[in-house]
């Protein structure tokens, strides 16, 4: 029950980044105080706890693929346990990067163009790779 509740967040939380993406230039005018949507402010909460748990119930998978295969040889489950994980992975370094990066406004290594185009990723590549881990959750976890 409890994959079921985490696969229906991390899928949840998949759609509203990807909606949120396509739709934002739509209603928000950028100007040079606010260059975001403030619905931004309470995506990244939601985007982190997210991104935790699926690294979390990712490790936890890839690891019971990797057990699995030091008998075996190179399995479906084994490269989509270890891709799915890695990809979380290099989208939770990005995010919490450039999260703590807009947190810290004293910090100011890289320039506000790097900071969006990071953003922009993160945006595009996060819905991709929870919303697979929310499916595979949700599927792995139905009763047979």
């Amino acid at each position: 029950m409890l994959h079921r509740l985490i696969g229906g967040y991390l899928l949840l939380v998949a759609v509203a980044v990807a909606v949120h993406t396509v739709v934002e230039p739509l209603y928000h005018t950028t100007i040079e105080g606010q260059p975001y949507s403030p619905l931004w402010n309470l995506l990244n909460p939601t985007m982190a706890v997210a991104l935790l748990l699926g690294l979390l119930l990712g490790y936890q998978r890839k690891r019971a693929a990797d057990g699995q295969a030091e008998s075996q040889s190179v399995t479906r489950e084994l490269l989509v346990a270890n891709s799915q994980f890695f990809a979380c992975a290099f989208v939770s370094i990005l995010f919490f990067w450039n999260w703590f990066n807009h947190l810290s406004p004293s910090f100011a290594a890289i320039g506000a163009g790097t900071v969006a185009l990071v953003w922009i990723l993160i945006d595009a590549l996060l819905p991709l790779v929870l919303g697979a881990m929310g499916v595979h959750m949700l599927k792995s976890s139905k009763p047979k």
